[in-house]
């Protein structure tokens, strides 16, 4: 909520005028459990346009890592040796997981 810094501040007195029904239905709107529930699904109501890939099919080539290469046990991609940390024999680190 913002705030007016300009405006005069409450005092003492112009808190009692508050009636004693408007604080009750404060604090009953304060501390009621009730959450919100949208009752519609965006998502599903939610139509993008080109999005219907129910016709399309992946097709993906696969290619095995070579002998030059190693696979970063750290962020799990393939590298080319020449990315490799130097002095970690134990585990195959590239050199950006290793910075």
């Amino acid at each position: 909520m913002a705030t007016d810094y300009d405006s005069p501040r409450k005092t003492d007195d112009d808190s009692a005028e508050d009636s004693l029904a408007e604080l009750r239905d404060r604090r009953a709107d304060a501390s009621s459990g009730r959450t919100d529930v949208d009752e519609t699904d965006l998502a599903e109501s939610l139509e993008l346009p080109g999005a219907d890939l129910s016709d399309e099919e992946l097709s993906v080539r696969v290619i095995p890592p070579q002998a030059d290469e190693f696979t970063c046990s750290r962020c799990f991609l393939v590298h080319h040796r020449s990315q490799r940390a130097a002095g970690r024999d134990d585990q195959q680190i590239c050199r950006e997981c290793a910075a």
